[in-house]
């Protein structure tokens, strides 16, 4: 073994291992932009700008590279209908859906603690020297 549990040896791919491709997806998916739009996209297929409005916050040019990484990751399908204007829809693929729901039942943990993170972000600023 090489200092890591048996379960990452056996393997195929190991997140902590620096080489690892794993690691540039994990950062697709967990990134800020990210893991707001895969969490976004969970609740159907959404055209950009209706994407970019559900992701607050998040500007055209990195939604759009967001959503270029998630489709080369196998994680988002990007729809073009041959309609005047075009229309492209983007919607989440069965992987996709798997690490979306994943992803979900972490931003609901973090949602469910705020309470608590607040107390302890007060508590380590009240003992930080000012």
């Amino acid at each position: 073994m090489t200092g890591m549990t048996q379960e990452q040896d056996d393997l195929a791919y190991n997140v902590f291992a620096k080489a690892c491709p794993s690691r540039g997806t994990l950062e697709h998916v967990t990134g800020r932009w990210g893991g707001l739009t895969l969490g976004a996209l969970q609740e159907g297929s959404l055209r950009f700008n209706e994407l970019r409005r559900r992701v607050d916050g998040v500007s055209e040019k990195m939604l759009s590279q967001t959503l270029h990484a998630l489709e080369r990751d196998g994680l988002v399908h990007r729809e073009a209908q041959p309609t005047n204007p075009p229309r492209v829809d983007y919607y989440l693929t069965p992987l996709g859906h798997r690490v979306a729901e994943r992803l979900l039942a972490l931003i609901h943990c973090v949602e469910g603690s705020m309470d608590d993170v607040l107390a302890a972000r007060e508590a380590y600023d009240t003992r930080q020297p000012s």
